[in-house]
Protein backbone atom coordinates (compact mmCIF):
# COMPACT_ATOMS: atom_id res chain seq x y z
CA UNK A 1 0.00 0.00 0.00
CA UNK A 2 1.00 3.71 -0.82
CA UNK A 3 0.86 5.38 2.52
CA UNK A 4 2.02 8.74 2.20
CA UNK A 5 4.96 10.92 2.09
CA UNK A 6 7.45 12.17 4.46
CA UNK A 7 8.99 15.75 4.53
CA UNK A 8 10.51 18.17 6.61
CA UNK A 9 8.98 21.53 7.42
CA UNK A 10 9.76 22.93 3.73
CA UNK A 11 8.63 20.15 1.98
CA UNK A 12 11.80 18.92 0.82
CA UNK A 13 11.42 14.85 0.60
CA UNK A 14 13.03 12.88 3.61
CA UNK A 15 14.89 9.91 3.29
CA UNK A 16 15.36 7.20 5.99
CA UNK A 17 12.73 7.89 8.07
CA UNK A 18 11.75 5.06 9.87
CA UNK A 19 8.32 4.43 10.69
CA UNK A 20 6.23 1.69 12.99
CA UNK A 21 2.65 1.39 11.86
CA UNK A 22 0.92 -0.27 14.69
CA UNK A 23 -2.60 -1.40 13.71
CA UNK A 24 -5.91 0.06 16.02
CA UNK A 25 -9.31 -1.36 15.99
CA UNK A 26 -12.23 0.78 17.55
CA UNK A 27 -12.07 -2.00 20.92
CA UNK A 28 -8.26 -1.74 20.93
CA UNK A 29 -5.08 -3.03 19.66
CA UNK A 30 -5.28 -5.55 16.98
CA UNK A 31 -1.95 -6.51 17.82
CA UNK A 32 -0.35 -5.63 13.90
CA UNK A 33 3.29 -3.77 14.04
CA UNK A 34 5.23 -3.10 10.77
CA UNK A 35 8.10 -1.29 10.28
CA UNK A 36 9.39 0.48 6.84
CA UNK A 37 11.19 3.37 5.89
CA UNK A 38 10.75 6.06 3.30
CA UNK A 39 12.09 6.23 0.32
CA UNK A 40 13.92 8.59 -1.31
CA UNK A 41 11.55 10.54 -2.73
CA UNK A 42 9.97 10.23 0.93
CA UNK A 43 7.61 7.60 -0.27
CA UNK A 44 6.38 5.04 2.54
CA UNK A 45 5.34 2.25 0.71
CA UNK A 46 4.19 -0.84 3.03
CA UNK A 47 2.21 -4.08 2.67
CA UNK A 48 -0.61 -3.05 5.11
CA UNK A 49 -4.43 -3.00 4.94
CA UNK A 50 -6.46 0.06 4.81
CA UNK A 51 -7.41 1.23 8.37
CA UNK A 52 -6.39 2.90 11.45
CA UNK A 53 -3.02 2.82 12.88
CA UNK A 54 -0.85 4.70 15.64
CA UNK A 55 2.28 5.56 13.39
CA UNK A 56 5.32 6.94 14.99
CA UNK A 57 8.12 8.41 12.60
CA UNK A 58 12.31 8.62 13.66
CA UNK A 59 14.96 10.01 12.05
CA UNK A 60 18.36 11.63 13.41
CA UNK A 61 18.10 15.85 13.78
CA UNK A 62 14.30 15.31 13.30
CA UNK A 63 11.55 15.63 16.56
CA UNK A 64 9.89 11.84 17.04
CA UNK A 65 6.42 12.38 16.21
CA UNK A 66 3.13 10.09 16.80
CA UNK A 67 0.16 10.24 15.67
CA UNK A 68 -2.75 8.18 15.30
CA UNK A 69 -4.23 8.06 11.49
CA UNK A 70 -6.71 6.35 9.10
CA UNK A 71 -4.71 5.29 6.11
CA UNK A 72 -6.35 4.36 2.61
CA UNK A 73 -5.68 3.23 -0.88
CA UNK A 74 -6.26 6.81 -2.64
CA UNK A 75 -5.82 9.26 0.25
CA UNK A 76 -2.15 9.43 0.35
CA UNK A 77 -1.11 11.20 4.18
CA UNK A 78 1.66 13.98 3.96
CA UNK A 79 3.51 13.53 7.30
CA UNK A 80 5.47 16.44 8.41
CA UNK A 81 8.85 16.37 10.40
CA UNK A 82 10.58 19.45 12.28
CA UNK A 83 14.17 19.75 12.14
CA UNK A 84 16.41 20.32 15.15
CA UNK A 85 17.05 24.10 14.39
CA UNK A 86 16.32 26.62 16.92
CA UNK A 87 12.88 28.96 15.53
CA UNK A 88 10.54 31.13 17.27
CA UNK A 89 7.85 33.82 16.12
CA UNK A 90 5.73 35.88 18.39
CA UNK A 91 1.81 35.66 18.55
CA UNK A 92 0.14 37.87 17.47
CA UNK A 93 3.29 39.33 15.61
CA UNK A 94 1.71 42.42 15.65
CA UNK A 95 -0.10 44.35 19.26
CA UNK A 96 -0.87 47.19 20.62
CA UNK A 97 1.27 48.52 23.81
CA UNK A 98 0.42 46.54 26.86
CA UNK A 99 -1.21 43.69 25.07
CA UNK A 100 -0.04 40.58 26.05
CA UNK A 101 2.03 38.50 23.21
CA UNK A 102 3.18 35.19 23.00
CA UNK A 103 6.70 33.83 22.44
CA UNK A 104 6.18 30.75 20.37
CA UNK A 105 9.81 28.66 20.22
CA UNK A 106 10.87 25.73 18.97
CA UNK A 107 14.34 24.24 20.73
CA UNK A 108 15.98 21.03 21.44
CA UNK A 109 18.20 22.64 24.66
CA UNK A 110 17.45 25.21 27.23
CA UNK A 111 17.45 28.25 26.09
CA UNK A 112 17.39 32.61 26.95
CA UNK A 113 15.00 34.96 25.60
CA UNK A 114 15.38 38.71 25.26
CA UNK A 115 13.63 41.38 23.96
CA UNK A 116 15.10 44.59 21.97
CA UNK A 117 13.94 47.37 20.34
CA UNK A 118 15.13 48.02 17.29
CA UNK A 119 15.53 51.84 16.71
CA UNK A 120 18.75 53.74 15.45
CA UNK A 121 20.32 51.98 18.77
CA UNK A 122 19.66 48.88 19.50
CA UNK A 123 18.03 48.53 23.00
CA UNK A 124 17.59 45.88 25.80
CA UNK A 125 13.93 46.19 27.24
CA UNK A 126 13.54 43.38 29.09
CA UNK A 127 15.80 39.65 29.40
CA UNK A 128 12.73 37.58 29.05
CA UNK A 129 14.59 34.44 31.02
CA UNK A 130 15.48 31.15 30.97
CA UNK A 131 13.79 27.88 29.38
CA UNK A 132 14.75 24.64 29.63
CA UNK A 133 13.24 20.98 29.46
CA UNK A 134 10.70 19.08 31.84
CA UNK A 135 11.07 16.12 30.22
CA UNK A 136 12.89 14.85 27.19
CA UNK A 137 12.82 17.40 24.33
CA UNK A 138 10.05 19.05 26.52
CA UNK A 139 10.63 22.86 24.56
CA UNK A 140 10.42 20.86 21.43
CA UNK A 141 7.77 21.84 18.61
CA UNK A 142 6.38 19.92 15.84
CA UNK A 143 4.47 20.91 13.26
CA UNK A 144 0.96 19.34 11.88
CA UNK A 145 0.85 17.12 8.88
CA UNK A 146 -0.48 18.75 5.47
CA UNK A 147 -0.05 22.04 4.09
CA UNK A 148 1.66 24.14 7.20
CA UNK A 149 1.95 27.53 5.29
CA UNK A 150 -1.78 27.31 5.05
CA UNK A 151 -2.80 26.08 8.28
CA UNK A 152 0.10 27.33 10.28
CA UNK A 153 2.68 25.93 12.75
CA UNK A 154 0.58 26.48 15.67
CA UNK A 155 3.14 26.01 18.17
CA UNK A 156 2.02 25.55 22.10
CA UNK A 157 2.95 28.88 24.27
CA UNK A 158 3.02 26.93 27.95
CA UNK A 159 2.00 23.86 28.75
CA UNK A 160 -2.06 23.37 29.28
CA UNK A 161 -2.89 27.21 30.96
CA UNK A 162 0.47 27.14 33.49
CA UNK A 163 3.96 28.39 32.58
CA UNK A 164 2.87 30.52 29.78
CA UNK A 165 5.18 31.74 27.83
CA UNK A 166 3.88 35.67 27.28
CA UNK A 167 4.58 38.94 28.23
CA UNK A 168 3.01 42.56 28.24
CA UNK A 169 3.99 44.07 24.90
CA UNK A 170 6.40 47.40 25.24
CA UNK A 171 4.42 50.44 26.04
CA UNK A 172 6.34 52.57 23.73
CA UNK A 173 5.88 51.67 19.75
CA UNK A 174 8.24 50.60 17.60
CA UNK A 175 9.71 47.27 15.56
CA UNK A 176 11.05 45.06 18.25
CA UNK A 177 13.19 41.44 18.16
CA UNK A 178 13.20 38.58 20.22
CA UNK A 179 16.52 36.96 20.80
CA UNK A 180 16.60 33.50 21.79
CA UNK A 181 20.14 31.68 22.13
CA UNK A 182 20.66 28.45 23.65
CA UNK A 183 23.47 26.97 25.57
CA UNK A 184 25.18 25.65 23.01
CA UNK A 185 25.29 28.78 20.73
CA UNK A 186 22.50 28.50 18.49
CA UNK A 187 20.87 31.42 18.19
CA UNK A 188 17.78 33.34 16.13
CA UNK A 189 15.30 35.91 16.26
CA UNK A 190 12.01 36.69 15.36
CA UNK A 191 10.07 40.43 14.62
CA UNK A 192 7.31 41.96 16.88
CA UNK A 193 5.71 44.86 15.60
CA UNK A 194 4.32 47.42 18.74
CA UNK A 195 1.51 49.88 18.18
CA UNK A 196 0.62 52.26 20.39
CA UNK A 197 -2.90 52.19 22.32
CA UNK A 198 -3.61 56.04 20.79
CA UNK A 199 -1.78 57.90 18.60
CA UNK A 200 1.46 59.20 19.86
CA UNK A 201 3.27 61.33 17.50
CA UNK A 202 2.37 62.79 13.50
CA UNK A 203 3.83 60.31 11.35
CA UNK A 204 2.73 57.04 10.89
CA UNK A 205 4.95 54.28 9.60
CA UNK A 206 3.40 50.76 8.15
CA UNK A 207 5.51 47.85 8.35
CA UNK A 208 5.07 45.84 5.18
CA UNK A 209 3.57 42.80 7.07
CA UNK A 210 1.66 40.79 4.10
CA UNK A 211 5.24 41.47 2.30
CA UNK A 212 6.73 39.64 5.00
CA UNK A 213 4.28 36.56 4.88
CA UNK A 214 4.28 36.43 0.89
CA UNK A 215 8.01 35.73 1.05
CA UNK A 216 8.03 33.36 3.85
CA UNK A 217 8.50 29.28 2.63
CA UNK A 218 7.99 28.24 6.41
CA UNK A 219 6.21 25.12 5.73
CA UNK A 220 6.81 24.30 2.40
CA UNK A 221 4.47 27.34 0.34
CA UNK A 222 5.23 31.04 -0.34
CA UNK A 223 3.67 33.31 -2.97
CA UNK A 224 6.83 32.23 -4.95
CA UNK A 225 7.30 28.30 -4.03
CA UNK A 226 4.23 26.29 -4.80
CA UNK A 227 2.15 29.61 -4.64
CA UNK A 228 -1.35 27.94 -5.61
CA UNK A 229 -1.39 25.01 -3.82
CA UNK A 230 1.23 22.04 -2.53
CA UNK A 231 2.36 19.44 -5.11
CA UNK A 232 1.06 16.08 -4.42
CA UNK A 233 4.75 14.89 -3.84
CA UNK A 234 7.60 17.23 -1.93
CA UNK A 235 10.00 18.22 -3.48
CA UNK A 236 13.31 15.96 -4.43
CA UNK A 237 14.99 18.64 -7.12
CA UNK A 238 13.86 22.20 -6.56
CA UNK A 239 14.34 23.15 -10.40
CA UNK A 240 12.85 19.80 -11.47
CA UNK A 241 9.97 19.88 -9.77
CA UNK A 242 8.77 23.67 -8.90
CA UNK A 243 6.34 25.20 -11.21
CA UNK A 244 8.31 28.16 -11.22
CA UNK A 245 11.21 26.86 -12.71
CA UNK A 246 8.76 24.96 -15.77
CA UNK A 247 7.77 28.08 -17.85
CA UNK A 248 9.80 30.84 -19.48
CA UNK A 249 6.84 33.28 -17.93
CA UNK A 250 6.63 32.39 -14.29
CA UNK A 251 3.91 29.29 -14.17
CA UNK A 252 3.53 30.17 -10.37
CA UNK A 253 0.79 32.86 -11.31
CA UNK A 254 -0.83 31.14 -13.72
CA UNK A 255 -4.06 29.97 -11.59
CA UNK A 256 -7.59 31.56 -10.69
CA UNK A 257 -7.64 30.00 -7.05
CA UNK A 258 -4.96 30.24 -4.24
CA UNK A 259 -4.67 28.49 -1.34
CA UNK A 260 -4.21 30.95 1.98
CA UNK A 261 -1.29 31.65 3.41
CA UNK A 262 -0.57 31.91 7.30
CA UNK A 263 0.71 34.45 9.54
CA UNK A 264 0.71 31.57 12.12
CA UNK A 265 4.24 30.41 11.40
CA UNK A 266 8.02 31.05 12.02
CA UNK A 267 9.93 33.99 9.39
CA UNK A 268 13.23 32.84 9.58
CA UNK A 269 14.18 34.95 6.66
CA UNK A 270 12.83 37.79 8.55
CA UNK A 271 15.36 37.40 11.57
CA UNK A 272 18.38 40.11 12.70
CA UNK A 273 22.00 38.99 13.53
CA UNK A 274 22.85 38.33 16.85
CA UNK A 275 25.32 42.24 17.44
CA UNK A 276 23.86 43.90 14.30
CA UNK A 277 23.53 46.84 14.28
CA UNK A 278 21.34 49.33 12.10
CA UNK A 279 24.04 51.54 10.21
CA UNK A 280 25.53 47.40 9.45
CA UNK A 281 25.40 46.32 5.89
CA UNK A 282 22.15 44.16 5.56
CA UNK A 283 23.47 40.49 5.28
CA UNK A 284 20.99 38.19 3.75
CA UNK A 285 19.01 37.90 0.18
CA UNK A 286 15.85 37.85 1.79
CA UNK A 287 16.44 40.73 5.07
CA UNK A 288 17.47 43.13 2.05
CA UNK A 289 13.77 43.44 1.46
CA UNK A 290 11.82 42.25 4.90
CA UNK A 291 12.08 43.32 8.55
CA UNK A 292 15.98 44.17 8.73
CA UNK A 293 15.82 46.75 5.73
CA UNK A 294 12.38 48.48 7.52
CA UNK A 295 14.95 48.90 10.44
CA UNK A 296 17.12 50.70 8.75
CA UNK A 297 14.46 53.63 7.88
CA UNK A 298 13.27 53.40 11.03
CA UNK A 299 16.22 53.85 12.61
CA UNK A 300 16.99 57.20 10.41
CA UNK A 301 13.58 58.44 11.32
CA UNK A 302 15.13 58.14 15.07
CA UNK A 303 18.40 59.65 14.29
CA UNK A 304 16.84 62.96 12.56
CA UNK A 305 14.20 63.08 15.02
CA UNK A 306 10.91 62.14 13.62
CA UNK A 307 8.53 60.89 15.73
CA UNK A 308 6.35 57.80 14.67
CA UNK A 309 4.38 55.31 15.55
CA UNK A 310 4.55 52.10 14.18
CA UNK A 311 1.55 49.83 12.89
CA UNK A 312 1.20 46.76 10.73
CA UNK A 313 -0.71 46.30 7.80
CA UNK A 314 -3.24 44.66 9.42
CA UNK A 315 -4.03 48.04 11.05
CA UNK A 316 -5.04 49.93 8.05
CA UNK A 317 -6.68 46.86 6.50
CA UNK A 318 -9.37 46.47 9.53
CA UNK A 319 -9.30 50.14 9.91
CA UNK A 320 -7.98 50.55 13.65
CA UNK A 321 -5.32 52.84 12.02
CA UNK A 322 -7.02 56.15 12.18
CA UNK A 323 -4.94 57.93 9.23
CA UNK A 324 -6.99 61.50 9.88
CA UNK A 325 -4.71 61.16 14.07
CA UNK A 326 -1.52 61.36 11.66
CA UNK A 327 0.14 64.13 8.95
CA UNK A 328 2.09 61.28 7.04
CA UNK A 329 1.13 57.87 6.52
CA UNK A 330 4.95 56.02 5.65
CA UNK A 331 5.59 53.19 3.80
CA UNK A 332 8.32 51.17 4.08
CA UNK A 333 11.10 49.15 1.94
CA UNK A 334 8.56 46.80 0.13
CA UNK A 335 5.13 46.95 0.43
CA UNK A 336 3.97 45.00 -2.14
CA UNK A 337 0.56 42.83 -0.65
CA UNK A 338 -2.33 45.16 0.33
CA UNK A 339 -5.96 44.71 0.32
CA UNK A 340 -8.97 46.59 -1.40
CA UNK A 341 -9.67 47.93 1.46
CA UNK A 342 -6.29 49.42 2.72
CA UNK A 343 -6.14 50.88 -0.72
CA UNK A 344 -9.26 52.51 -0.55
CA UNK A 345 -8.54 54.04 2.88
CA UNK A 346 -5.28 55.41 1.89
CA UNK A 347 -6.66 56.97 -1.33
CA UNK A 348 -9.44 58.51 0.23
CA UNK A 349 -7.19 60.08 2.98
CA UNK A 350 -5.08 61.60 0.13
CA UNK A 351 -7.39 62.54 -2.29
CA UNK A 352 -10.37 63.76 -0.33
CA UNK A 353 -8.96 64.66 2.94
CA UNK A 354 -5.80 65.65 2.18
CA UNK A 355 -3.13 63.48 3.82
CA UNK A 356 0.48 63.20 3.08
CA UNK A 357 1.96 59.94 1.71
CA UNK A 358 5.60 59.28 1.56
CA UNK A 359 6.43 56.16 -0.30
CA UNK A 360 10.09 55.02 0.43
CA UNK A 361 9.98 51.78 -1.39
CA UNK A 362 9.74 50.29 -4.77
CA UNK A 363 7.39 47.52 -6.47
CA UNK A 364 4.55 48.76 -4.04
CA UNK A 365 0.89 47.72 -3.81
CA UNK A 366 1.37 45.40 -6.92
CA UNK A 367 -0.96 42.53 -5.74
CA UNK A 368 -4.49 42.82 -4.03
CA UNK A 369 -4.81 40.15 -0.97
CA UNK A 370 -7.53 39.38 1.04
CA UNK A 371 -7.32 39.06 4.68
CA UNK A 372 -9.44 36.31 5.76
CA UNK A 373 -9.48 36.11 9.49
CA UNK A 374 -6.56 37.20 12.10
CA UNK A 375 -4.51 34.33 10.82
CA UNK A 376 -4.42 33.92 7.31
CA UNK A 377 -4.48 35.59 3.86
CA UNK A 378 -5.52 35.19 0.44
CA UNK A 379 -3.35 36.16 -2.35
CA UNK A 380 -4.95 37.17 -5.81
CA UNK A 381 -2.24 37.11 -8.71
CA UNK A 382 -3.96 36.97 -12.15
CA UNK A 383 -2.68 39.05 -13.99
CA UNK A 384 -4.61 39.97 -16.80
CA UNK A 385 -3.70 41.73 -20.56
CA UNK A 386 -3.08 44.89 -20.72
CA UNK A 387 -3.02 45.95 -16.84
CA UNK A 388 -0.08 47.48 -15.44
CA UNK A 389 0.06 44.64 -12.20
CA UNK A 390 -1.46 42.58 -10.59
CA UNK A 391 -3.47 44.94 -8.59
CA UNK A 392 -4.43 47.07 -11.49
CA UNK A 393 -6.08 44.10 -12.95
CA UNK A 394 -7.87 43.51 -9.55
CA UNK A 395 -8.60 46.83 -8.80
CA UNK A 396 -7.02 49.65 -10.57
CA UNK A 397 -3.26 50.97 -11.34
CA UNK A 398 -1.61 51.67 -8.41
CA UNK A 399 0.05 54.17 -9.78
CA UNK A 400 -3.01 56.16 -9.37
CA UNK A 401 -2.20 56.82 -5.69
CA UNK A 402 1.79 56.38 -5.95
CA UNK A 403 2.17 57.76 -9.24
CA UNK A 404 4.59 55.59 -9.88
CA UNK A 405 3.89 51.19 -11.04
CA UNK A 406 6.51 48.72 -10.51
CA UNK A 407 8.45 47.42 -14.35
CA UNK A 408 10.26 44.98 -14.53
CA UNK A 409 12.95 46.93 -16.54
CA UNK A 410 15.68 47.31 -13.72
CA UNK A 411 14.75 44.37 -11.57
CA UNK A 412 17.83 42.91 -9.78
CA UNK A 413 20.16 45.93 -10.57
CA UNK A 414 21.19 49.28 -9.00
CA UNK A 415 22.62 52.35 -9.90
CA UNK A 416 22.52 55.88 -8.68
CA UNK A 417 19.65 58.16 -8.89
CA UNK A 418 20.52 61.11 -11.67
CA UNK A 419 18.79 64.09 -11.05
CA UNK A 420 15.83 65.46 -13.65
CA UNK A 421 14.61 68.72 -11.68
CA UNK A 422 17.68 70.61 -9.18
CA UNK A 423 14.93 73.61 -8.74
CA UNK A 424 12.66 70.72 -6.66
CA UNK A 425 12.00 71.77 -3.16
CA UNK A 426 12.71 68.28 -2.36
CA UNK A 427 16.67 68.87 -3.40
CA UNK A 428 16.93 72.26 -1.03
CA UNK A 429 19.94 71.77 1.01
CA UNK A 430 22.02 69.20 -1.51
CA UNK A 431 23.56 71.48 -3.85
CA UNK A 432 23.42 68.99 -6.85
CA UNK A 433 22.56 69.89 -10.40
CA UNK A 434 20.90 68.81 -13.29
CA UNK A 435 22.13 65.22 -14.52
CA UNK A 436 24.74 64.77 -11.18
CA UNK A 437 24.30 61.75 -9.97
CA UNK A 438 23.51 60.75 -5.75
CA UNK A 439 22.61 57.47 -3.83
CA UNK A 440 25.73 55.99 -4.81
CA UNK A 441 26.22 54.30 -1.18
CA UNK A 442 23.18 51.95 0.63
CA UNK A 443 23.39 49.57 3.38
CA UNK A 444 21.75 47.08 0.79
CA UNK A 445 24.00 44.18 -0.24
CA UNK A 446 21.45 41.82 -2.09
CA UNK A 447 22.85 43.44 -5.53
CA UNK A 448 25.70 46.06 -4.57
CA UNK A 449 25.43 49.94 -4.11
CA UNK A 450 22.76 51.82 -5.74
CA UNK A 451 19.62 53.71 -3.78
CA UNK A 452 17.50 53.21 -7.13
CA UNK A 453 17.67 49.22 -7.50
CA UNK A 454 16.68 45.69 -6.45
CA UNK A 455 13.23 46.78 -8.05
CA UNK A 456 12.06 49.85 -9.56
CA UNK A 457 8.89 51.86 -9.93
CA UNK A 458 8.16 54.26 -13.19
CA UNK A 459 5.14 56.72 -14.17
CA UNK A 460 2.63 55.44 -16.33
CA UNK A 461 -0.85 56.78 -18.11
CA UNK A 462 -2.31 56.14 -14.70
CA UNK A 463 0.26 58.85 -13.14
CA UNK A 464 -2.00 61.78 -11.87
CA UNK A 465 -1.67 64.85 -13.98
CA UNK A 466 0.87 67.43 -12.71
CA UNK A 467 3.01 64.91 -11.21
CA UNK A 468 7.13 65.87 -10.94
CA UNK A 469 10.02 63.36 -11.80
CA UNK A 470 12.24 64.85 -9.63
CA UNK A 471 15.33 61.86 -10.32
CA UNK A 472 15.47 59.20 -12.29
CA UNK A 473 17.74 55.76 -11.74
CA UNK A 474 20.62 55.38 -14.01
CA UNK A 475 19.56 51.52 -13.86
CA UNK A 476 20.61 49.69 -17.32
CA UNK A 477 17.72 49.25 -19.81
CA UNK A 478 15.91 52.09 -18.98
CA UNK A 479 14.84 50.36 -15.64
CA UNK A 480 15.46 52.85 -13.29
CA UNK A 481 13.57 54.39 -10.29
CA UNK A 482 11.53 57.25 -10.92
CA UNK A 483 11.29 59.80 -7.90
CA UNK A 484 7.93 61.66 -7.92
CA UNK A 485 6.22 64.14 -5.90
CA UNK A 486 2.16 65.14 -6.71
CA UNK A 487 -0.53 67.67 -5.18
CA UNK A 488 -4.31 66.84 -5.12
CA UNK A 489 -7.06 69.56 -5.05
CA UNK A 490 -7.55 68.62 -1.01
CA UNK A 491 -4.01 69.25 -0.11
CA UNK A 492 -3.03 65.63 -0.12
CA UNK A 493 -0.01 65.40 -1.38
CA UNK A 494 2.35 62.20 -2.54
CA UNK A 495 6.43 61.52 -2.27
CA UNK A 496 7.27 58.59 -3.97
CA UNK A 497 11.41 56.82 -4.07
CA UNK A 498 9.74 54.28 -6.37
CA UNK A 499 12.95 51.76 -5.22
CA UNK A 500 13.73 48.87 -2.78
CA UNK A 501 16.91 50.16 -1.93
CA UNK A 502 16.52 53.95 -0.93
CA UNK A 503 15.65 53.18 2.49
CA UNK A 504 18.92 51.73 3.09
CA UNK A 505 20.57 54.57 1.83
CA UNK A 506 19.47 56.85 4.63
CA UNK A 507 21.78 56.25 7.21
CA UNK A 508 25.23 56.42 4.85
CA UNK A 509 23.91 58.85 1.97
CA UNK A 510 23.85 62.46 2.98
CA UNK A 511 21.85 63.90 -0.19
CA UNK A 512 18.56 60.92 0.08
CA UNK A 513 19.12 61.68 3.46
CA UNK A 514 18.34 65.63 3.15
CA UNK A 515 16.04 64.63 0.44
CA UNK A 516 13.79 62.45 2.70
CA UNK A 517 14.29 65.55 5.11
CA UNK A 518 12.69 67.41 3.14
CA UNK A 519 9.63 65.92 2.63
CA UNK A 520 9.06 65.08 6.03
CA UNK A 521 9.26 68.29 7.02
CA UNK A 522 7.52 69.90 4.06
CA UNK A 523 4.54 67.61 4.57
CA UNK A 524 4.60 67.80 8.73
CA UNK A 525 4.01 71.61 7.96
Amino acid sequence: MHVGYVSDEYYAALAGVRIELRGVELRGDDGSVTLTESLPSGAIEVDVAPGTYDVTLVRSGFGTKRLRVRLEHDRPHSFRLLSDRLLGYAWPKWCRAGNDVEFRVHAVEPYKLALMRHGYERRLVRNVGWYDDHGPRATAQSIPDGDVSATGADWRAGHRGIHLQRIAAPDETGLYYFHAKTTSGAYCSFPLVVAPQVPTAPIAVLASTNTWTAYNPFGGRSNYIMASRLLERPITSAVADLPRYQSRDYAEWQFDDYDPLSFDRPEPHNQVREYERATDPIEGRSECHLAPAEWRVLAWLEREGFAYDLYAEADLDDGSLDLDAYRVLLLNTHPEYWSAEMYERAKRWVFERGGKLVYLGGNGVNCRVEMLDERTLRFHNRWTAGCESRFHAALESEANLLGVVYTDAGAMTSAPYRVDRPDHWALRGTAIRAGERFGRRTLHERYGDGASGHETDKTSPHTPSGAEVIATGANRDQGGAEMVHFCTRSGGEVFSAGSITFGSALLCDAVCSQITHNVLRQFLG
